[in-house]
């Protein structure tokens, strides 16, 4: 627990066993308010020691830093610190934010031309028709004038129908069948709140033998179960009928049937890792995309005058036939403002991190302070939501206020203080797609809707002490349909 102030570093007042890891688990602290606590604790500092129970981590403050790891010396940080045995838990550590070096290279490299936006493109009709026929659920409910509804469960049904088909293949409809069963797997599977969700998280990481022994796994074992089945259903109907859908699947069965006629030697695709990246495509797109959209509906809610700025965009964007498309939507300068300063203040991974694959050396800055090693699967944590509400780089950060990402202002961005994607060449692959949907969203519900504040609307927002970022109580908002 003195690991950090032998090597000249300041560090947290961490407590046996548990380091400061204690304020987690027992729910004290959120993990957005947990990062924010310790990147804050030593202003001037370019990085801060930390206990992940009784693991030494390195929270790293100065985008500088930031960028030197993540980019330039990248080689020597390839991977993420793994959550749990890969033996206890297949599917989890198969999926690209698991794996690590030459494997993760490997399923990169496959998955990327899927994440491209000319791939983006050709999925984004049935994006856009989700987008349309969730709006056309509250056109249906337009005589019982404002709606009053938790929104972050509105949202989660329809990241839940894009995930369905974009990458299992599959329809539902999670508005109107709101009980189906891949909506309640998909929302077990995701669900990380609470102390026993969180122990797990924990366990994995720091006693990964125990954890092993005990049958603990990151994703519940039913719900793997049932999308495993879905993606053997799924890739039998296809290969038996030939069936195309530009998807993620369809990316993966050309690379496997690319390393069958190579007569490749590196690892064979298996239907175990497909299911492994579409469940993870699922976790990332499923809660943190919903996440995102209700934080959005909520300061557009309060934020009338932004609201209304962007509905006057939309309004000047749509086409004849009530549609928008996806190079319009690109260009709309007003809302990329908005979902920039969404993201800015609300990034739904408070926390990414990085574990060292080579040895290296943080170099001094002067001859005041000291050249800091850091040791082969040692972890680095970056605390994205800290340095993104530090005013030293955008003033005023309580304030929603979408003119940060105006031309003039955005070139005053410090680099590598804007995050909420990730960094480097483990960037989030999802970022454009995710991005287009949450554009889609907005750009539908805003045309034919409004959001107001209700009684049930908590403001300032009170968030829940768990992983993920969500208000306590859930997000209450009013949308009410434009007769």
């Amino acid at each position: 627990m003195q690991y950090w102030k032998r090597l000249g570093v300041l560090q947290t007042n961490p407590i046996p066993l548990f380091g400061d890891s204690w304020r987690i688990l027992f729910r004290t602290m959120s993990n957005k308010k947990f990062a924010e606590y310790i990147y804050n604790l030593y202003p001037q500092e370019r990085v801060v020691g930390s206990y992940n129970f009784s693991v030494p981590t390195l929270f790293l403050r100065d985008p500088e830093i930031i960028k030197q790891i993540g980019i330039k010396d990248f080689e020597h940080f390839v991977d993420h610190a793994p959550l749990i045995d890969p033996e206890a838990d297949p599917l989890w550590s198969r999926n690209l934010l698991s794996l690590s070096g030459d494997k993760w290279r490997e399923m990169r490299r496959l998955l990327s031309p899927t994440f491209t936006s000319s791939k983006i493109k050709s999925i984004y009709l049935t994006i856009e028709e989700a987008a349309r026929n969730f709006v056309t659920y509250f056109k249906e409910k337009q005589e019982e004038g404002i709606i009053e509804l938790e929104v972050k469960d509105l949202f989660t049904r329809f990241t839940n129908d894009i995930i369905a088909t974009t990458a299992f293949g599959i329809q539902v409809d999670s508005l109107r069948e709101s009980n189906n069963t891949f909506y309640l797997m998909g929302k077990k599977m995701t669900d990380v709140t609470g102390f026993s969700n969180i122990f797990r998280f924990f366990m994995g990481q720091i006693f990964p033998k125990l954890a092993k022994a005990c049958g603990i796994r990151i994703i519940d074992a039913k719900s793997a179960e049932y999308f495993a089945k879905v993606i053997d259903d799924t890739l039998k109907q296809r290969e038996k009928n030939n069936i195309k859908r530009q998807d993620m699947i369809d990316g993966l069965l050309e690379g496997r049937k690319k390393q069958a006629s190579t007569n490749s030697k590196g690892n064979q695709i298996t239907n175990l890792d497909i299911t492994a990246q579409a469940f993870i495509f699922f976790f990332g797109g499923f809660e943190t995309i919903a996440t995102v959209m209700s934080f959005g509906a909520y300061e557009l809610a309060i934020n009338k005058y932004v609201q209304d700025k962007l509905r006057e965009e939309i309004k000047a964007n749509v086409s004849s036939d009530g549609k928008v498309s996806y190079e319009t939507l690109q260009e709309m300068k007003y809302m990329d403002m908005v979902v920039s300063e969404i993201l800015i203040k609300w990034p739904p991974f408070p926390i990414t991190d990085r574990i060292c694959t080579k040895p290296y050396t943080i170099k001094a800055l002067d001859k005041n302070s000291n050249d800091i090693p850091i040791l082969l699967h040692q972890k680095l944590q970056i605390p994205t939501s800290a340095i993104q509400n530090d005013p030293k780089y955008f003033p005023n950060p309580e304030k929603f206020d979408p003119e940060r990402f105006s031309e003039e202002n955005v070139k005053n961005i410090v680099p590598y203080s804007y995050l909420p994607f990730g960094i480097g060449p483990r960037i989030c692959i999802g970022n454009r797609l995710s991005l287009t949907e949450v554009k889609l969203m907005f750009f539908y519900l805003l045309l034919n809707c409004e959001i107001v504040p209700v009684q049930k609307t908590i403001t300032p927002p009170i968030l829940t002490k768990d992983l993920f970022v969500s208000i306590k109580g859930g997000t209450w908002l009013g949308i009410k349909y434009l007769k």
